[in-house]
């Protein structure tokens, strides 16, 4: 088996890495292809990657290539986790989010377009190579935004193809930890699509205990409002559990404050964890990831990407929360939507298990985001001003037309984004 890592140069790649050593009886790859336009960046992870393998006495042939057609041939799964201008982009677009009086993050609002539109055409490019070098081949996508971009290769890639982030998994892990039973007795119906999610219900060995679950929530919540993603009065209202990104569109004005009151930008923080990381991966006697890798974020990466590709590789038939396509599993959109629903994966895909209706209270919210981000995957394809301008009033984080007017002009001047 042979499995191609698109954007190894990422700090990530170690946590995957790891992932792959400790499982290989669930997943028997037998080539790692790393493959990253930063040679630099590329050769410090991957000789990090080498010894982490040397050390744990695995089989396992590391090639590395700057060439995405090189690294892709012959492929069994390709992992895409690119960022097209780096930490240093991301901080851009959310600063000048920011000067306008707007959240600044990088999957939602106009940071999260800014990084869509100008990741979509070269992600289009790797499902090309796909098509040509490894056609039967799938792609395992956690890229930001994980949704948009599933999306946009679903349309558009013709090539076979499972979006991913942690966010679900981590809302299980917790759900578990707070009832106080093991992780692989929860299910979740959890609805919504990426970074705009909830949990319906949760049962514990076909037990419903949402009522449980909502109480320990709530009593979390108003010990740390501030950290949370909908006030205690709304969570009531709602009766769900909330992803923790929804905070920006339940808690706009706290999440703006909170922004202007931190001393760095997330992404500050970032490249200088970044920083540190990549000066831990260039020592020779660092054979093992480094414990300065959980504040990277990402918390469960190898986890949940290994566990799909095992479960496509071992046509399993285990239900794990992806986005996909829905396929008419949920009322109310068109069926080539991608959801982030839970699904029955085997060796032919992801199968969208049965939604049905979706409750007005968060249904309004989703059919908004999703128009937006139709509309930001048609102007990302076209290179439309246009068709940008109006996924951006669409988008609830930014609305206001002389704000997007603006903040586009600004993006296009600065040549963060190719629109016409």
């Amino acid at each position: 088996m042979k499995l191609t890592l698109v954007g190894a140069g990422s700090t990530y790649t170690p946590e995957l890495v790891d992932g792959l050593i400790r499982r290989r009886q669930d997943l028997p790859v037998e080539t790692l292809s790393l493959m990253d336009i930063d040679k630099e960046r590329l050769t410090t992870v991957g000789s990090f990657v080498k010894r982490m393998v040397d050390a744990s006495g695995e089989s396992l042939n590391i090639e590395m290539h700057t060439q995405s057609c090189d690294a892709i041939a012959g492929a069994d799964f390709v992992v895409t986790q690119i960022r097209v201008g780096g930490q240093l982009w991301r901080d851009l677009d959310c600063k000048l989010a920011m000067e306008h009086g707007l959240i600044g993050q990088e999957t939602t609002g106009f940071a999260g377009f800014a990084k869509a539109i100008r990741t979509i055409p070269p992600i289009l490019e790797i499902c090309k190579t796909m098509r040509e070098a490894a056609p039967d081949a799938w792609l395992i996508n956690f890229t930001n935004p994980s949704g948009i971009i599933t999306e946009a290769i679903a349309r558009h890639g013709r090539v076979r193809a499972i979006g991913l982030c942690n966010v679900p998994i981590n809302m299980k892990l917790e759900a578990a930890r707070a009832l106080g039973v093991p992780a692989n007795e929860i299910s979740l119906d959890y609805i919504g699509l990426n970074h705009l999610s909830w949990i319906r219900k949760v049962h514990w060995l076909g037990k419903d205990v949402t009522d449980q679950a909502l109480t320990i929530a709530a009593s979390s919540m108003q010990k740390n409002i501030s950290g949370t993603p909908a006030t205690p009065k709304l969570a009531e209202a709602l009766s769900m559990v909330p992803s923790p990104y929804l905070k920006y569109f339940y808690r706009p004005d706290d999440s703006i404050a909170e922004q202007k009151s931190s001393p760095k930008t997330r992404a500050e923080e970032v490249m200088e964890i970044e920083a540190e990381l990549m000066r831990i991966y260039k020592d020779p006697a660092v054979v093992s990831k480094p414990p300065a890798l959980a504040k990277r974020g990402g918390a469960h990466y190898s986890t949940v990407s290994i566990d799909i590709m095992s479960s496509v590789y071992n046509d399993s038939g285990k239900v794990e929360i992806v986005d996909i396509p829905h396929a008419g599993a949920v009322d109310g959109f068109p069926a080539s939507s991608v959801m982030e629903i839970p699904a029955v994966i085997d060796a032919t895909g992801a199968h969208p298990i049965h939604i049905g209706s979706i409750e007005p209270e968060i249904r309004g919210l989703m059919h908004q985001v999703k128009a937006y981000e139709e509309l930001t995957i048609e102007a990302a394809v076209t290179h439309s001003y246009n068709r940008a301008l109006l996924a951006l009033i669409n988008n609830p984080l930014v609305q206001d037309a002389g704000k997007a007017e603006r903040l586009l002009d600004a993006l296009v001047e600065s040549k963060r984004a190719s629109l016409r």
